[in-house]
């Protein structure tokens, strides 16, 4: 659920395939001029992000062919858009606003770790979260079917909050990672509160990603 999911537009798949109970606006949507990457998130509190940062340096002691994501390009990502044209930012706007609007702050933290799709070929390493998650999960499906009003292709996976830590380069030995796992599964964090969601803009440079905030709407209801 974060920027490992597919972009809008797949290349060799026929937009049309994936038509969402609004045809017309999907139709124009994906034919649209694609220009900026693009994705929903909550943005983490510095102190956490330091917790995090601290797993990373234990676990670097593994050696695993990890690209570690740099503390502050870690976020709580809650819609992946992929490409997106300028013109769909108002429409996202209102969709975030109408979330917004109906969805209270969430209480979580982070908690343990772990990877997908699964030990024995990991891709992803992650934290996972505890407290308020069933809200958060709650905040996440009205953003998809908001969006979806506007043409935005609904994901169809279940949407599992989690913290992308780093990205496996090659393979890995299992029995190394079940022990590091199994050694930091009681690592947790402060509690935060997560009171808005951040529209963020991705630029991918040779020398990294840089995230930049398009737009901010705070949680409002109670």
């Amino acid at each position: 659920m974060d920027a490992d999911l597919l972009p809008l537009q797949e290349k060799g798949k026929n937009p049309a395939e994936h038509m969402s109970p609004y045809p017309d606006m999907a139709l124009i949507r994906c034919y649209a001029g694609l220009n900026m990457r693009a994705f929903i998130a909550i943005k983490l509190p510095e102190n956490i992000l330091s917790s995090i940062n601290n797993i990373q340096e234990d676990l670097k002691q593994y050696r695993f062919p990890v690209r570690w994501v740099r503390p502050g390009h870690i976020h709580l990502t809650l819609k992946f858009f992929g490409d997106i044209s300028e013109s769909d930012i108002k429409s996202i706007e209102i969709a975030m606003d109408a979330c917004a609007g109906i969805c209270p702050p969430v209480t979580l933290s982070a908690k343990g770790i772990g990877v997908f799709p699964s030990l024995a070929r990991p891709r992803v390493m992650w934290a996972g979260l505890s407290g308020q998650v069933s809200m958060l999960s709650t905040l996440q499906d009205a953003l998809e079917k908001n969006l979806e009003k506007y043409g935005f292709i609904k994901e169809e996976r279940p949407f599992k909050g989690h913290l992308t830590i780093g990205r496996f380069k090659d393979k890995v030995n299992s029995e190394q990672l079940i022990e590091a796992m199994r050694k930091h599964k009681d690592f947790n964090t402060d509690v935060f509160v997560a009171a808005e969601i951040i529209l963020f803009k991705s630029d991918l440079l040779p020398a990294g990603p840089v995230h930049t905030e398009l737009l901010k709407v705070p949680l409002t209801a109670s």
